[in-house]
């Protein structure tokens, strides 16, 4: 299973600021672990961002969402879209098929 987690802003850049050194360690948390394949900003990035996870059920993804200092500090909200991976690039396909 792989997770597409849509982080949105619930104010303005200058809301969310404060919260970015928390943010960005809580990414590298993540991204160390394996769980987090791949991040970034939307376009615009006043919109908030996305994350790849992977190897964690849905339940351990909404709980990962939950850690995030943007969320628990009321600036941001996560969306989770789960996805059975049916078919990827050969490339991806050691990423994608790690439930």
């Amino acid at each position: 299973m792989l997770h597409l987690l849509i982080l949105r802003y619930l104010g303005s850049e200058a809301d969310v600021e404060p919260h970015i050194p928390g943010h960005v360690e809580y990414l590298e948390r993540h991204h160390a672990a394996g769980t987090f394949i791949a991040s970034g900003q939307t376009v615009p990035a006043s919109e908030g961002g996305a994350i790849l996870a992977r190897g964690v059920d849905r339940a351990a993804a909404l709980a990962i969402t939950t850690e995030d200092p943007f969320v628990r500090a009321g600036v941001a909200e996560y969306s989770v879209t789960t996805i059975d991976v049916g078919r990827a690039h050969p490339a991806l396909a050691g990423l994608v098929s790690a439930a």
